[in-house]
C-alpha cells in the first residue's frame, strides 16, 4: 500500500502530480483541497485514457480509507498512484490556524458589488418583505457550522451595523454530538469570521442513533426544540435558521414527489410549543450558488454532514444506496435545469401563485376543505 502524507504532498512541485477527490460531487462542492479534480468514475477515465502516466496520481476521500483500494488498482496497472493519508480530514486540520479575518471578509458584503447584490440585498429584501426583524427583537442566530448559517451570522452583523433596525443578536451553536473535527472547525470558523458564538451541548445524536424509522426527522425536531428552549432561556423571542432559496424549492418539490402533498417552507412561523417565539428564515431569497461563491472567494471551509449516520457523507452520494431524498431532489432539479433554465424560479413562484379554484382539496388551520363543499353554490 502506498500512501503520501499532507507534509510530503506540500513538498512536491505542483507540476509533478494530479490530485483527485474521489468523493461524490455533492461533498466535493461543499469543499475540497485547492486544485483537486472530482473523480467519481475511474473506469471511464481509464477507458478514455484521461489519467496521466507521466505524473503522480494522488487520490483522496474524506478520511483516507476509501481511496486505498482504487490506488492499489491503479498501481497494479502501472500508474504512479498514491492515497493521501488521512484524506480531506487531514488536510482540513492543517488549515485550522487561529486568525481573525472578520474585517477582510465583511468588506465584500458591504462594498463589493457582487456580494452586496447577491447576498446582502436579497437578505435585506426578505427581512423587509416578510417583516422578519422588528424593533426590540432579540434574535438567536442558530449556527449549525455549515456555510449557510455562518453567512447568515455575517449578514446579521452587517445589518446591525447599518443601524436601520434596532435589535439584539445572540449567536447560538448547539452541539448535538459533533465529532472532534467538526466541533473544532465550527469554533475555528467562528473565530476567523469574528462571530462571538455561544455553544451548548446536547446528546441528540446518541439519542437517535439506534432509531430505525425516520431518525433524521426525529433529530431535526429535537434540535429545533433544544434551540427554542435555549434561545428563550437567553431572553430571545426569535430563532433564525439558515434555510435559503434552494432549500425552499427543494422542500416544495420533495413534498409533491415523496409525500404526496403541496407544502412550502414559510419565511417565518409561530412556534407551536414555545409561546411568543417565532422562527425566521432571512436567507429566503439567497441562492446557494452565491453562498458557495462567497465561501470560495475567501477560501473558507465548513462542515457538510455531521451526524453519526453519515460521518463520511455517504447519504449524500449520487451512487449510494443511502442517498437522501433532499439530495435526490437537488440532483433532479439540476437535471431539469439542463432543458429549462427557469425551472428553479418557476418552482419558487408556484408557491406564490396558488389557485385554490383548481385544487381538489386543501388544508387551512388544520381543517380540510374540498371543492365539492362549495361546488353547487
Amino acid at each position: 500500500m502506498s500512501e503520501i502524507t499532507i507534509e510530503q504532498l506540500a513538498d512536491l512541485p505542483e507540476s509533478t502530480y494530479v490530485l483527485y477527490d474521489i468523493r461524490d460531487s455533492i461533498s466535493y462542492s461543499y469543499g475540497t483541497i485547492p486544485g483537486a479534480v472530482n473523480l467519481r468514475d475511474m473506469a471511464e477515465h481509464m477507458e478514455k485514457n484521461l489519467l496521466p502516466r507521466d505524473k503522480k496520481i494522488i487520490l483522496f476521500c474524506m478520511h483516507g480509507t476509501q481511496s486505498i483500494i482504487p490506488c492499489e488498482e491503479l498501481r497494479d496497472l502501472g500508474y504512479d498512484a498514491y492515497s493521501l493519508s488521512g484524506g480531506y480530514d487531514s488536510w482540513l486540520r492543517k488549515q485550522l490556524l487561529k486568525k481573525d479575518r472578520s474585517e477582510e471578509i465583511e468588506e465584500p458584503l458591504g462594498k463589493r458589488r457582487k456580494f452586496r447584490e447577491r447576498l446582502f440585498n436579497p437578505f435585506y429584501k426578505a427581512i423587509m418583505e416578510y417583516e422578519l426583524v422588528e424593533p426590540g427583537d432579540r434574535i438567536a442566530v442558530c449556527i449549525s457550522g455549515g456555510k449557510d448559517s455562518m453567512l447568515m451570522a455575517k449578514l446579521f452583523q452587517q445589518l446591525q451595523r447599518n443601524k436601520k433596525l434596532s435589535f439584539e443578536l445572540v449567536f447560538l451553536v448547539m452541539d448535538p454530538g459533533y465529532n472532534e473535527l467538526n466541533r473544532t472547525l465550527i469554533e475555528y470558523n467562528a473565530e476567523t469570521l469574528g462571530v462571538p458564538i455561544q455553544i451548548f451541548e446536547t446528546s441528540i445524536f446518541d439519542a437517535v442513533y439506534r432509531i430505525e424509522k425516520s431518525p433524521c426527522y426525529l433529530c431535526a425536531r429535537m434540535r429545533r426544540g433544544y434551540l427554542y428552549s435555549k434561545a428563550r432561556e437567553l431572553g430571545c423571542n426569535k430563532i433564525a435558521l439558515g434555510h435559503h432559496y434552494d432549500d425552499v424549492i427543494e422542500t416544495t418539490l420533495m413534498g409533491m414527489l415523496w409525500s404526496g402533498q403541496m407544502q412550502g417552507m414559510m419565511p417565518k412561523l409561530h412556534s407551536t410549543n414555545f409561546e411568543g417565539m417565532e422562527l425566521i428564515r432571512p436567507l429566503y431569497f439567497v441562492r446557494e450558488d452565491d453562498i458557495k461563491a462567497w465561501r470560495d472567494y475567501h477560501g473558507l471551509h465548513f462542515i457538510q454532514c455531521a451526524c453519526h449516520f453519515t460521518d463520511t457523507c455517504s447519504s449524500c452520494r449520487e451512487d449510494g444506496a443511502l442517498i437522501s431524498k433532499r439530495m435526490e431532489t437537488k440532483l433532479l432539479i439540476r437535471r431539469l435545469k439542463e432543458s429549462n433554465l427557469h425551472i428553479e424560479t418557476n418552482i419558487f413562484n408556484s408557491m406564490n401563485n396558488v389557485c385554490l379554484d383548481t385544487l381538489i382539496s386543501y388544508k387551512q388551520n388544520g381543517q380540510m376543505h374540498h371543492f365539492l363543499d362549495t361546488y353547487k353554490d
